[in-house]
């Protein structure tokens, strides 16, 4: 029976199934640092890891690997070198398709808090300063028929979209790199600075890592017009979050954000402002979602043991 590491405390069902085929051995603290994923490659047969976890390419220089299978519990890998990992034989697996749905709820809640200043109001009610309805208290964006831009129309970027286009009458358009075939009206538009210049609404839903890297600068933001709501729910590192600070310092825009450039630090300015609403990275925070994203990984793992390509290797 080979020797399976949980980098973090995973859904009950999701240990109990891989405990079913491995020899499984858990762990209750934070994120593995650089250091000690390079360690867990020498000491497991296989990983089930997830976000925050340091498998950079210094993890992988470690000689005498005894790993071979890395499996991701979630969609995003950037805490991941995986090219890294594919020259040291280890094989990569992700779970995608389980978050879409989960991811695209909470950009919509996101959309609607953002635009409808429901933190701020939350915010009132609950400190005893509310003094009662007023016809100009808290006004804020009315989202039906807004114009919605899509940084990246991929699974997530598409639900997103089609959430907003059936439910909301908001029309879509979208930067990628291929324009997609959906069942929706939807626009690709040549340049991400068209996007963000022609939105009412931004929504980021793009990989993180790589050339997405700082993707949102400051020369994008300022392309914003007065008013917008701009959102992120893909990964910390899309955004520049010091250019995104500055934005929502001038009071041109209003943020909603489900992460972070730096998880879990966020910075104080950052927290100070009124005018963002703030998610602890919420995207799949479902049971149901989280035992699914779970069933996949161990699925993939399943598979490599049985010799077979995992069905999600990266």
């Amino acid at each position: 029976m080979k020797r399976l590491l949980l980098t973090q405390p995973f859904p009950d069902a999701t240990i109990d199934a891989a405990r079913a085929r491995f020899d499984v051995t858990t762990r209750d603290a934070g994120p593995l640092s650089v250091q000690d994923a390079a360690a867990a490659l020498q000491d497991f047969d296989a990983i089930m890891c997830t976000l925050g976890d340091g498998f950079s390419d210094m993890a992988f220089a470690t000689p005498d690997l005894r790993c071979r299978m890395l499996a991701n519990f979630g969609v995003g890998y950037n805490h991941i070198d995986v090219r890294a990992a594919k020259v040291a034989g280890v094989t990569v697996s992700n779970t995608p398709g389980a978050v879409t749905d989960s991811t695209a709820d909470i950009a919509l809640t996101l959309m609607l808090m953002a635009a409808r200043r429901a933190g701020e109001g939350e915010r009132l009610v609950r400190s005893g300063e509310w003094t009662g309805w007023t016809p100009t208290q808290l006004l804020g964006m009315h989202l039906t028929g807004k114009r919605l831009g899509i940084v990246g129309m991929g699974r997530i970027g598409q639900a997103i979209a089609r959430r907003a286009h059936f439910g909301f009458d908001m029309k879509v358009i979208y930067f990628n790199r291929s324009e997609k075939e959906v069942d929706f009206p939807a626009r690709q538009v040549p340049d991400l600075g068209a996007l963000m210049n022609q939105s009412d609404v931004v929504v980021v839903a793009v990989p993180g890592g790589g050339d997405n890297v700082q993707l949102i600068d400051a020369d994008a933001l300022a392309q914003l017009n007065d008013g917008a709501v701009f959102v992120n729910i893909a990964r910390g590192d899309v955004v520049d979050e010091a250019s995104l600070i500055a934005a929502l310092k001038s009071g041109r825009i209003t943020a909603g954000l489900d992460v972070y450039e730096n998880e879990p630090q966020v910075p104080q300015e950052l927290l100070d402002l009124e005018n963002a609403v703030l998610l602890p990275h919420l995207g799949t925070a479902a049971l149901e979602v989280r035992e699914a994203m779970g069933q996949m990984a161990v699925d993939n793992l399943m598979a490599w043991d049985d010799g077979h390509r995992p069905p999600n290797a990266l």
